[in-house]
């Protein structure tokens, strides 16, 4: 950053977790209700940072594997709370408005400020050394090769879609330390793939925010809960520390955009396709955003879906030289295989793999059972329950344990701020088209 500002000391993680909890305390925290929901959010989003500094310093090599797994443990204990705060938030019914601190044109200023120094964060960053190995994956992809980057592609990332992993993550934690060397490795192949993360990153950090704020004026009717939403993402140490990781923030501008449209079933379909596509795991949302538009707009939804998919596959066919290395990608996309059990990272470095099957049958239960309750789904229920089941991927994703916050901080930040939306029904809000006008005759 000191390339930007006149003598600007970085702020290291620590200073910065002590004074962003101090600031959203000051602005959201409510003094006068000090027995009320939004406080215990607040305390519950606050609890993730020491979880996220112990592997932060764990991945800087500052301490111990020890550090590291009380870091994954303490933020997966964190995130089992918000799971339960997330599946609870159906049942109520009366949300008080609790607006924050301080007046809209302070908000403002502060978001402006917050995403002006996360941007040049991201500029001013540079790749993680690991992360490198993907300009050579992404050099065999333009020539239409395989490489033993591609082959081991989804025992290191996991499933998702082959194109979006060859992205390095620029290391926004540079600007908590000291940039260093720069290795040898960053080339001309290498600067192009980190210029197109970092612009990657900058725009998926743009949506999120700009989502969140056109959510709240166009279905919330209150730009100012909007603000506060915005304000608190950016706050975030998690944020600060991981805005440069495309990986996190892409699905996550999906999701958020995908329920700015949910008023159009057809667009909302295409959004969540995408996502699903991109990193595989907001499969698990389909049962619950299909229940909602059971009664009106199902097959439009469903056809964005299979629609985009069928794209994203079409892409495969077109950069892939040979049956063997689609039916590859094809696999890596949609994760066709048993779970892996060993070699894994994140917190599952540490436990034994196996005790990933019941979670994940847990989890699939939790899935499907959104098809069947809450009965009557309303935008609430998409938003508490989409950022629930994006939680619930963090107890079993191999590859991350816990840290892929973005994918439900957006959406369990506009739980947290909305109010009453009992009457955002499918049946009231979605315009009847050919398939429903079909059913109903």
């Amino acid at each position: 950053m000191s390339e930007l500002l006149f003598q600007y000391e970085r702020v290291n993680p620590t200073s910065w977790a002590y004074l962003s909890s101090l600031l959203t305390i000051a602005l959201f925290f409510k003094f006068n209700r000090l027995f009320c929901f939004r406080n215990l959010d607040l305390v519950l989003l606050i609890l993730l940072a020491p979880g996220l500094l112990c592997i932060e310093q764990s991945l800087r090599r500052q301490v111990g594997e020890s550090v590291a797994l009380i870091g994954y443990v303490w933020l997966l204990a964190v995130s089992l709370l918000l799971l339960v705060r997330m599946l609870y938030d159906t049942s109520m019914v009366r949300r008080p408005l609790l607006e924050a601190n301080l007046s809209p044109g302070g908000l403002s200023f502060l978001t402006a400020s917050l995403l002006a120094f996360l941007t040049a964060n991201v500029l001013t960053g540079r790749p993680d050394e690991s992360d490198l190995k993907a300009v050579q994956r992404a050099k065999h992809l333009a020539n239409r090769e395989a490489s033993e980057v591609e082959q081991n592609t989804l025992d290191t990332h996991g499933p998702g879609f082959s194109l979006l992993l060859t992205l390095p993550h620029v290391s926004t934690r540079a600007l908590v330390a000291d940039r260093g060397e720069v290795s040898d490795a960053l080339r001309d192949d290498t600067r192009r793939n980190v210029v197109t993360a970092q612009v990657m990153a900058i725009v998926c950090q743009l949506a999120v925010v700009a989502g969140l704020l056109l959510i709240a004026q166009r279905h919330f009717g209150n730009l100012h809960l909007g603000l506060a939403a915005a304000t608190l993402y950016l706050l975030m140490p998690y944020t600060a520390l991981w805005t440069g990781n495309v990986t996190h923030a892409l699905p996550a501008a999906l999701l958020v955009w995908a329920v700015y449209f949910y008023r159009s079933p057809a667009l909302s379909g295409l959004l969540i396709g995408l996502a699903c596509g991109a990193i595989y795991y907001p499969f698990a949302l389909l049962p619950l955003w299909g229940s909602f538009y059971w009664g009106r707009g199902f097959w439009r939804f469903a056809g964005g879906v299979a629609a985009t998919l069928a794209v994203l596959v079409a892409t495969l066919v077109f950069t892939s030289t040979d049956a063997a290395m689609f039916f590859a990608r094809l696999q890596q996309m949609f994760g066709v295989r048993l779970p892996p059990m060993i070699g894994l990272s994140g917190v599952w470095a540490y436990w034994n793999g196996w005790y990933r099957l019941p979670i994940m049958l847990a989890f699939l239960g939790l899935s499907g059972s959104f098809a069947l309750w809450p009965s009557q789904k309303n935008l609430a229920t998409l938003l508490s329950g989409t950022a629930a089941l994006m939680l619930g991927v963090q107890f079993w994703h191999a590859h991350s344990g816990g840290l892929a916050i973005g994918w439900y901080l957006p959406l369990a930040l506009l739980t947290v701020f909305r109010p009453n939306l009992e009457d955002r029904v499918a049946a009231a809000v979605v315009h009847r088209g050919m398939w429903d006008r079909a059913a109903a005759a």
